[in-house]
């Protein structure tokens, strides 16, 4: 079965659209006997194969990702076109790696998200909110993206790794640029795909992997020297020990996924409490006792990350529906966190859902997120000290959304308090 024109999700004019139709067309896509077959958009310098089957409900979204052995992350899980050697030396992290390779790169940066390591984390990410918040008061209300959501996540990775400050705007704008590859704002491209379009697109896109790359590399090359104790010298020295490269690009994945979700959950957040004041009261009236449902709410209803790849190592039967050996898969966790099999009214945002079994941070599986306990910690601490000291905040109008087919973004939100 293929889609109908106005359900194509290959096409970039789609993930425009508001988001009550996107939300409208998977509720449709969740109805249908099978998940349906998409054609995949061709691009220059990239180009594309036959297709991929969307994964749109919740038990197929949760099977495929137990399952790695048959949905297999590898050759791409971050790209719907298998991404060229150029391209994959700056993004083809332990994400696009099936076990034994993948487990080996987890077990080691996985050093830097122990409980232990986190807990020592809790003085300084409760600091640095006081100070974001500090610097938003003294300015005055205007991009709450810019001003608050943004600053967070980027200063905690970067202080995780040891990164100067002076580099923490230029890590920000990179990552804007690397997520934000389709959107006209950061790379020139948006629905405009001819070669001449699409080759500045990619040349941002690779000085941009470039950039953080060489900040990586010189920072490794001085904690082999020098090991301070933070997460580079962890990842650089010891038996087992990241080479060059694969620091680099863990460095891009951790700056971009470990920035860019948590900046979307928090700013996503504050649209959703100002939209739904009485959720906003049940919150403020006991913060410590909702804000872990509230946080896990925040993620499921506006799921950061729309969806990643799998490819099919053989032949295989899933809920009804048999797949070929190479078929490529798109896991929709934004559709399956509303999917009514599996929440009651799911379309409505409410802090008390418990159980909350949303797939924002991947499905169960090796890949689920590293980094989900330090993002409800940092969403946590963010929203005590806005509800704390600026008890009124507000979004106002509608934000400006990022014109993506695998990250919801914000990009900018203006805001009162």
């Amino acid at each position: 079965m293929t889609l109908s024109a106005d359900l194509d999700l290959s096409q970039i004019p789609f993930w425009g659209l508001p988001q009550s139709e996107r939300n409208e067309a998977f509720r449709r896509l969740r109805q249908l006997d099978r998940p349906v077959f998409t054609r995949e958009q061709i691009l220059p310098f990239i180009g594309g194969g036959p297709g991929f089957y969307a994964l749109v409900r919740h038990a197929d979204v949760t099977e495929a990702s137990r399952n790695a052995a048959v949905f297999s992350s590898e050759p791409c899980s971050n790209s719907i076109p298998d991404m060229p050697r150029w391209l994959s030396v700056y993004f083809g992290s332990m994400i696009n790696m099936d076990d034994p390779r993948h487990a080996q790169l987890r077990r080691i940066v996985s050093r830097a998200f122990t409980p232990r390591i986190l807990a020592k984390m809790e003085e300084d990410l409760a600091r640095a909110a006081a100070e974001i918040v500090d610097d938003a008061i003294e300015q005055g209300p205007g991009d709450f993206v810019a001003q608050v959501a943004a600053k967070l996540p980027v200063r905690v990775i970067c202080d995780m790794m040891g990164i100067p400050a002076e580099f923490h705007d230029m890590v920000l704008q990179q990552t804007n640029v690397i997520l934000g590859n389709a959107d006209p704002e950061y790379t020139g491209v948006g629905t405009d795909l001819t070669r001449r379009n699409v080759a500045k697109g990619l040349g941002k896109l690779l000085r941009a992997g470039y950039s953080l790359n060489r900040l990586a590399a010189r920072l490794g090359d001085e904690r082999r020297k020098r090991p301070t104790g933070d997460l580079v010298s962890l990842l650089v020295n010891g038996e087992e020990r990241l080479s060059p490269q694969q620091l680099g690009s863990f460095f891009i994945l951790l700056v971009v996924a470990g920035s860019e979700t948590t900046r979307n959950a928090i700013a996503h957040g504050l649209k959703l409490f100002t939209e739904h004041p009485d959720q906003r009261a049940i919150l403020l009236n006991n913060f410590d006792g909702h804000i872990v449902t509230a946080c896990d709410e925040i993620i499921r209803y506006a799921t950061p990350v729309i969806q990643f790849r799998r490819t099919l190592t053989r032949d295989h039967e899933m809920n009804g529906m048999r797949y070929k050996k190479g078929d490529k898969v798109l896991l929709f966790y934004n559709s399956a966190n509303r999917d009514e099999a599996v929440f009651s009214d799911p379309d409505t945002f409410d802090i008390t859902r418990d159980p909350n079994p949303h797939v924002g941070f991947g499905g169960p599986g090796p890949h689920y997120c590293l980094g989900a306990h330090l993002a409800r910690r940092e969403m946590t601490v963010m929203f005590r000290e806005l509800f704390t000291r600026v008890p009124h905040i507000k979004a106002v109008g509608e934000p400006d959304h990022l014109l993506s087919n695998f990250i919801n973004g914000i990009k900018h939100m203006s805001y009162t308090f």
